[in-house]
């Protein structure tokens, strides 16, 4: 879907210096960003899919999060 949008100048520079960095399209790049912020603000979408992997491997979601909070605790430093 080809759309036109307006952003500050800064930003499109610095959008041109990570394409040229990454060696990608813009149209890519903005896509990626794009998908990133939506997931980022639809957490109920990502527990949805967590949850849908944790059936089909027959893993107990509290498990899965006592892993994953396991190893949160375990980088920060106390």
């Amino acid at each position: 879907m080809k759309v036109a949008v307006s952003i500050p100048d800064e930003v499109f520079a610095e959008a041109d210096r990570v394409v040229a960095e990454l060696r990608t399209s813009r149209s890519q790049l903005y896509g990626r960003a794009l998908r990133e912020f939506l997931a980022r603000h639809a957490p109920e979408q990502v527990t949805e899919a967590m949850n849908r992997v944790c059936d089909a491997v027959g893993v107990e979601s509290q498990e899965v999060r006592r892993r994953a909070v396991r190893r949160i605790l375990q980088r920060v430093g106390w």
